[in-house]
């Protein structure tokens, strides 16, 4: 830990810092703050001090912390029954893939567990569908992804990240995948006019761990429409830009498209558990036969339980529209700031990014010390994603420590130039 950020640290966080120092893998680099609770879109530190939550766990935490009609939801569930494995049936599981395939008008949903779980479950499927259907010869499916992007951490995933940080010695990696430059169409014309084999393409509507980077505005259309012309599958990773964050049930929506699969997770249990789930229709599902895929945990009771719970809850409290109307006063605020180190405001629903120019991370010790939790992706961009349930009075306050925040960073950097 560098000499700045003991500087930010609590006398009573250190000892839970230290621990995990010791006893964890180094995986992470956490924001120094020791967290032991929350409410809504508030976290409580072990010394009490309340912070927003403005990343809300890259995104999962959409309905805020602990909402008490999940928690009870999931009470409930837990004193009947949990697991059962896929070795049996439940009473919940098929309630929940009927109530997900219908909110999103999709013949049949999968469920798991991680969103890269959902991940490496399309890959299998997309393939699958390849061989079966478009008939490519054994073994010569390939599937596009993006330059920029993040779909996981599994060994198939990051062999076609070109982040350094992600994939340096970690191959040999898995073959069939390729990359094109995100948000260029006509690299990706090039790649399918140049391959018969290719199965499908995958791609985040806005890139999140990039930075919030948003394509041209026709770009995701013209992807699907080389998708059909060169019979692709269209794979939407929405595993964080769906479920109401930009401001619609999937972030596609916006740019008039429907994938062949969706790929959801994150806030699908409202931040209680590990849950994700693929759809898509029946002739690309249907490829999948017992024994060939599969999850011990994938569609338990409880989590199916909470699904239903949570998007339920998320209708109900019009969080969707609420998530529209905050993230436009949001950036209308931030881009009031007078600040020499903004360089770009930029996002959709409560998905947005402040990009300075410089002190990503010490913006982030900064607000901190102010009750504001953001952190840096790629050095300077400041992702901000509080809970859907943010009201106009706390995005204001929100906006004010910002702004103070990065007064306080001018004056950090001047010290040190």
């Amino acid at each position: 830990m560098s000499n700045i950020e003991e500087k930010y640290i609590y006398e009573e966080e250190k000892p839970y810092i230290e621990m995990e120092h010791k006893f964890g893998c180094h995986n992470y680099h956490p924001l120094p703050v020791v967290l032991e609770r929350g409410s809504g879109v508030y976290l409580y530190g072990v010394d009490g001090k309340r912070y927003y939550d403005f990343l809300s766990a890259y995104s999962a935490v959409s309905h805020g912390h602990c909402h008490p009609k999940i928690c009870m939801a999931a009470v409930e569930q837990i004193s009947k029954l949990t697991l059962t494995s896929r070795a049996f049936y439940n009473n919940q599981l098929g309630k929940a893939e009927k109530f997900l395939s219908e909110l999103l008008k999709y013949d049949k949903t999968l469920f798991m567990n991680s969103g890269a779980e959902a991940v490496e479950s399309a890959f299998k499927i997309a393939r699958r569908w390849g061989y079966v259907v478009k008939k490519i010869p054994n073994d010569q499916a390939e599937i596009i992804m993006c330059t920029g992007n993040f779909h996981g951490r599994t060994i198939a995933i990051i062999g076609t990240s070109d982040d350094p940080e992600r994939n340096t010695q970690f191959g040999p990696f898995c073959p069939g995948f390729s990359m094109v430059k995100y948000g260029d169409i006509k690299a990706l014309e090039e790649k399918f006019n140049s391959n018969k084999n290719i199965c499908a393409f995958l791609v985040e509507p806005i890139q999140g761990e990039a930075g919030i980077l948003i394509p041209p505005p026709d770009y995701l259309k013209k992807c699907r429409e080389l998708c059909t012309k060169h019979n692709v599958l269209l794979i939407c990773d929405e595993i964080q830009t769906g479920l109401g964050r930009t401001g619609k049930w999937l972030c596609s929506e916006w740019f008039g498209v429907r994938p062949d699969i969706v790929l959801l997770g994150k806030s699908l249990s409202g931040g209680i558990m590990p849950i994700s789930a693929v759809l898509c229709d029946d002739p690309i599902m249907n490829v999948i036969h017992p024994g060939e895929h599969g999850s011990t945990y994938g569609g338990n009771p409880l989590a199916s339980v909470l699904v239903i719970t949570a998007m339920t809850v998320m209708k109900e409290e019009k969080m969707l529209e609420n998530s529209l109307k905050m993230g436009e006063l949001l950036r209308n605020l931030l881009s009031k700031i007078q600040s020499p180190l903004i360089k770009e405001v930029r996002g959709m629903g409560l998905l947005s990014a402040l990009e300075l120019k410089k002190g990503g991370w010490l913006f982030s010790l900064i607000s901190k010390k102010h009750g504001l939790l953001a952190k840096p992706t790629h050095e300077s961009h400041i992702r901000l994603a509080p809970p859907l349930i943010i009201t106009e009075e706390q995005i204001k306050e929100v906006a004010s420590i910002i702004e103070v925040s990065l007064k306080e960073l001018e004056q950090e950097l001047e010290k040190k130039a």
